[in-house]
């Protein structure tokens, strides 16, 4: 992976996740207790062997900025490894980024610094394991222009994706970008061939495709609707499938894009066998560990207050002081108080649950501190008067200071 030049795309304003992403850009948001959502796409990279990274923000980054630089400090620059945070600069225009062609068409002159071979363009808010050096090896093999990562997914599911059509030879032979009807395999009407967002484009042919889109006036800048597209007509362009190295029955690869996914995901980890498996000690997951002593609970009173945590994720510096939590990912640091339930729900940082509270499917923002004897998630009616709830009934506290984060 030595000419290899990765670029992450981290700049997402992740409306559908809002509130979470109010004051942190989707990357950034927590995920699986002590993780932030990017730490899944730059383990991939670590485990993978890339070296040379960029991490494209725009939105909201200033968390996002200060997770990379404190966690992902591991690299040998004297060696000329580096993973950089890059915001825009309005180098080639007066525009923020206009979309992910435009994202990089402003930083064309990264691949001039670096003169790479090929350049892997990935999403940072996707949560998944794949070794990206197999995918380089096969796109140095088909002698390619670009390879597009690809994962069956159900025809219903398909129109949420930009959907390939290959030929025989794994050769892209028609791309449709998020279609009403969507093109299924022709050995099974069932399934379709879904872009995972993750490319390998040769240096030149990703810097002429750039250039000609940014000359383009009726462009919407983005990979899928604009640059795959001709590049199929025109170039040697081919499918990768995707090889998952989380080793289940089934792919693992989520967008957990919406609340009612993004809590899904994190409640799976709770599993006596989850999906995504966190404790692979062969494909490590990678954060910034907090400097928390370990998580303590108190008081063994059956009757009376006993403080336990079952089938939940318990992080660093967490007290359960006398209350009880059930299906539960607690992020470090949090407190849960004498007599307090907390039923399958996500906390951040800092949180503070109060004495006899009881807290059902809930997202709980940072440093939040929830009142004694408050009640969320069991009259939803009146939780959506002070709360976002979900079509699915989960509750979102949003954090009291925003400037907190």
């Amino acid at each position: 992976m030595q000419h290899v030049l990765t670029m992450v795309m981290a700049g997402g304003v992740g409306e559908r996740l809002h509130p979470l992403t109010r004051e942190r850009a989707k990357p950034a948001v927590p995920f699986g207790g002590m993780y932030r959502i990017i730490d899944f796409t730059l383990s991939n990279c670590i485990n993978s062997g890339c070296r040379h990274i960029q991490v494209l923000v725009q939105y909201k980054s200033h968390s996002l900025t200060r997770h990379i630089r404190s966690a992902w400090d591991m690299v040998h620059r004297e060696l000329g490894e580096f993973i950089d945070v890059i915001p825009p600069q309005m180098r080639v225009s007066d525009n923020w980024y206009l979309g992910t062609a435009d994202a990089i068409y402003q930083n064309l002159f990264l691949l001039e610094d670096t003169q790479p071979k090929q350049v892997l363009i990935l999403s940072g808010d996707h949560i998944y394991k794949m070794n990206y050096q197999k995918m380089v090896q096969a796109h140095r093999e088909h002698g390619a222009d670009l390879i597009i990562a690809a994962i069956p997914v159900p025809t219903p599911e398909a129109s949420q994706f930009g959907v390939l059509q290959v030929d025989l030879s794994g050769r892209i032979v028609g791309f449709q970008e998020k279609p009403e009807k969507p093109t299924p395999l022709p050995e099974d009407p069932n399934i379709c061939l879904a872009s995972m967002g993750v490319y390998v484009f040769d240096r030149k042919v990703l810097r002429a495709a750039a250039m000609e889109d940014a000359e383009c006036s009726h462009s919407s800048h983005d990979f899928g609707k604009d640059i795959i597209p001709k590049l199929v007509e025109t170039h040697q362009v081919y499918a990768y499938i995707f090889q998952d190295e989380n080793r289940k029955e089934a792919y693992y690869w989520r967008d957990v894009g919406t609340i009612e996914a993004y809590w899904e995901a994190n409640i799976d980890l709770v599993e006596v066998d989850p999906h995504f498996n966190l404790y692979d000690r062969s494909w490590p997951m990678r954060t910034n560990l907090p400097m928390a002593p370990p998580a303590k609970f108190v008081f063994a009173s059956p009757g009376e207050r006993f403080g336990v945590a079952v089938d939940s994720i318990v992080s660093p510096g967490c007290i359960i002081s006398g209350g009880m939590v059930n299906r539960s990912v607690l992020s470090p640091s949090v407190r849960v108080n004498s007599y307090a339930y907390v039923d399958e729900s996500i906390i951040f940082r800092g949180a503070n649950v109060g004495r006899y509270a009881q807290i059902r499917r809930a997202i709980i923002e940072k440093n939040v501190q929830i009142p004694e004897h408050a009640v969320i998630g069991h009259n939803l009616e009146e939780d959506a008067r002070r709360f976002r709830v979900t079509p699915k009934g989960i509750v979102v506290i949003e954090s009291a200071d925003p400037l907190q984060e």
